[in-house]
């Protein structure tokens, strides 16, 4: 029976499971693959200038200070936001000037001031006139005691943000640096964050794809943002493995169509070094972009971690990121109805994000159309119901199952009567001719010996009679045990 009530409900359990996913909602959408917008938001430009200011002490003629300062661009690259407080993470070359900037000054203010030719670069020059070039050669650094110039040189780093209207540029400096120009370095703002959000931010992987030809995605700037400069996303395939001579994953066309190394390479040079390089898997930072000329390869997110630890600089999403990733859900799974409502969240925690702001333009234009499935789901015509016999059998099965279980129940727990041992009567002695008062002893319980005496009425002149209640047998008056049965007697 209590197989068949196990049985009995475990079949109940089994239709009401079946009858109730037809009236659940349908499960929330997984985040779709193979996208940029988690991470365009964060991108930004990033510029580099050398300033130098430079004093002159001219002791040929009758002596003078003159004091000039120079603003001397050297990098124009990109970067990425990888906390809500605005650090970023760009190359080194996009940070660090490599060149000697203070003898660029001394070449130019000794030709402004003393009217000489002397090329405008990096390098140290000669002078045919012996004073002259005295005179220079103490200019150039390293700073002496009878130095003829005194410089000090300062680097500005400006990061522009993909905001509409573009701003002014947010004012940074370089807190950490790779050694060479293809490594990465860590920028923080001068002054926090505006907002008390801060700012959008993007998410770095775990580690790179080992797949030889899995897809990627190189988002950045090729000049600053503005109407006119929209972010730049390419597709981009990484190849096995590195190859001798050359740092970094390669990239490589598994189909061969484009040679991916020299377009890349090309955009390297014009505005994407150290753009993020994005995995089409879930959309998150895998490595930085870097190379140029003929040639481009990608730094690895783990280089780039590494350094930001190096730095005590913690990537970390915000609450920018959560509302903007939860619209970005519905708006790819079109749901644009939905997904507005979200975009006009973000614009209100950070306004001017120019793909939150596309985005909700978008969902505003669809929203109600065809291609919304939030309108489908409203429109379309109401389903069938769910039919109530599964449930009524359900319940029918369960109600048998628990009557069935009472009953096993109460039959375990009923008391048992206690069955009374038969009555046990004496058997007269075929030598027993006479009657007399008789005693009866019955067995007591085990391993105790309790005698029950019962008045039998007999004739008065008759001696008493004993019988073993154990077995019948007539016993004599001296008997102290029964001699059939042993079992003891106590009158």
């Amino acid at each position: 029976m209590a197989r068949i009530t196990a049985l009995a409900g475990g079949v109940a359990a089994t239709l009401v499971l079946l009858a109730i996913p037809a009236a659940l909602p349908a499960a929330a959408h997984n985040h779709p693959s193979g996208i940029t917008d988690l991470v365009t938001p964060a991108v930004v430009r990033v510029e580099a200038v050398s300033h130098v200011e430079i004093t002159l002490l001219d002791h040929i003629g009758e002596l003078k200070h003159v004091e000039r300062s120079y603003d001397i661009p050297f990098a124009s690259g990109t970067g990425t936001v990888v906390n809500p407080e605005g650090d970023v993470v760009t190359l080194r070359r996009n940070a660090v000037n490599p060149d000697d900037v203070a003898v660029y000054a001394a070449n130019k203010i000794f030709a402004e001031h003393h009217k000489v030719k002397i090329p405008l670069d990096y390098q140290k020059h000669k002078l045919k006139d012996d004073l002259l070039d005295h005179h220079l050669q103490e200019c150039y650094p390293p700073k002496t005691s009878t130095a003829t110039c005194i410089i000090d040189v300062t680097t500005d780093i400006t990061v522009f943000t993909n905001v509409s209207p573009p701003g002014q540029g947010l004012k940074y400096k370089c807190i950490k640096a790779g050694k060479t120009p293809d490594t990465p370095a860590v920028l923080v703002p001068l002054t926090p964050a505006a907002g008390s959000v801060g700012m959008p931010t993007a998410p770095l992987a775990d580690k790179v794809p080992e797949q030889e030809g899995s897809p990627t995605n190189v988002a950045g700037f090729l000049g600053r943002p503005g109407p006119g400069v929209q972010e730049t996303v390419q597709i981009a395939h990484l190849a096995k493995g590195g190859q001798a001579g050359v740092s970094g994953r390669p990239f490589a066309d598994p189909e061969k169509k484009v040679d991916e190394p020299v377009k890349l390479g090309a955009l390297v040079d014009q505005g994407l070094a150290g753009a993020p390089v994005i995995g089409d898997k879930d959309g998150h930072v895998i490595g930085m972009l870097i190379g140029g000329g003929k040639t481009a390869t990608m730094l690895g997110v783990r280089e780039i971690t590494a350094t930001l630890a190096a730095a005590k600089v913690a990537p970390r999403r915000g609450a920018i990121d959560t509302a903007f990733e939860a619209a970005l859900t519905r708006y790819h799974t079109r749901y644009y109805t939905e997904a507005a409502p979200g975009f006009q969240r973000v614009l209100e925690l950070y306004p001017g994000n120019v793909v939150a702001a596309t985005l909700l333009k978008t969902s505003l234009a669809k929203r109600g159309g065809p291609e919304d499935q939030g309108t489908k789901q409203a429109a379309a015509p109401p389903s069938r119901s769910t039919p109530l016999w599964p449930f009524l059998v359900a319940a029918g099965l369960l109600l048998i199952a628990g009557a069935g279980l009472v009953f096993l129940l109460w039959r375990r727990r009923a008391p048992e009567r206690p069955v009374e041992p038969p009555e046990t009567l004496p058997v007269p002695s075929p030598f027993d001719e006479g009657a007399s008062q008789t005693v009866v002893v019955r067995r007591s319980q085990p391993f105790q010996a309790v005698p029950q005496q019962q008045q039998v009425m007999t004739a008065p002149d008759s001696p008493p009679v004993k019988y073993c209640t154990s077995c019948g047998m007539r016993l004599g008056p001296a008997h102290r045990f029964c001699g059939y049965c042993g079992h003891p007697i106590e009158t």
